[in-house]
């Protein structure tokens, strides 16, 4: 029997990436449902000229947010993609076929990612599988950063062909921008769990380790100048995850 799909998408200031995302939805799903956590760009503007239903909430977290956005899906299946993301050609053709005659009650695809106009196909970042299609009231979102997908029963997942192509970061700058963003946050759900970095391991040890695994075993020189650029910035993110969760462990020591 066919299934009716909605895209849900969660938005805050993504001007120069929703309407890429939008146009690549056309033809394959029959709702689009975006949540905005109040932009202050044109992001509105574009959305509605598209036409789709668009709901404003204010941001509570990555998880917390999609999964509000997901309550607002009325059809069978919801196709979750970032705002920053798009379905290449092949991908598309791939959803339209299950939507004739579903035989999974959830779906993966693998996610290529462009970083500074070029497209990324190591350093740990190819295939990077993603579940985004699944059955409605099937799963929920957990985690605060990098949430993952977890589903209420034992479910068995197709991958399709085709990739979901992911527009990440238009400049180094950008990057790492969203390095100190996101470490802030990793270090305080660290801390808030207990745990405490040890300096030889973590600081000292983790860094190099993460950039010769990423650029040697993963072959991310065959990524050229920007595949040096990810794996050294990967090796750095750790090292300021955890000189961060060392200084919150300091300041509790003088409390």
């Amino acid at each position: 029997m066919p299934i009716s799909i909605t895209a849900v998408i969660v938005t805050l200031n993504e001007e120069s990436n929703i309407g890429r995302c939008l146009d690549s939805l056309s033809g394959v799903v029959d709702e689009v449902i975006v949540l905005d956590s109040f932009s202050s760009d044109t992001t509105a503007v574009i959305c509605q000229a598209k036409g789709v239903k668009f709901f404003q909430k204010q941001w509570e977290g990555y998880s917390a947010s999609k999964n509000n956005a997901n309550n607002l899906a009325t059809m069978d299946y919801i196709l979750s993609i970032d705002a920053d993301e798009a379905l290449s050609d092949e991908l598309k053709h791939s959803i339209i076929e299950q939507k004739k005659n579903p035989l999974f009650q959830a779906y993966s695809f693998n996610r290529l990612t462009n970083y500074c106009g070029q497209w990324i196909h190591y350093c740990g970042w190819y295939p990077d599988k993603k579940v985004r299609l699944f059955k409605k009231g099937d799963a929920a979102w957990v985690g605060e950063i990098h949430e993952e997908l977890v589903f209420k029963a034992t479910t068995y997942v197709k991958n399709l062909k085709g990739d979901l192509l992911h527009y990440s970061f238009p400049t180094i700058a950008s990057h790492i921008q969203t390095l100190n963003s996101f470490s802030e946050i990793a270090a305080k759900s660290d801390f808030s769990r207990k745990k405490c970095p040890n300096f030889l391991v973590h600081i000292l040890l983790n860094p190099p380790f993460t950039f010769l695994k990423k650029y040697i075993l993963q072959k991310g020189f065959l990524d050229g100048y920007y595949g040096f650029i990810i794996c050294t910035i990967s090796g750095f993110a750790n090292f300021i995850k955890y000189s961060k969760l060392n200084e919150l462990w300091k300041k509790q020591e003088l409390k």
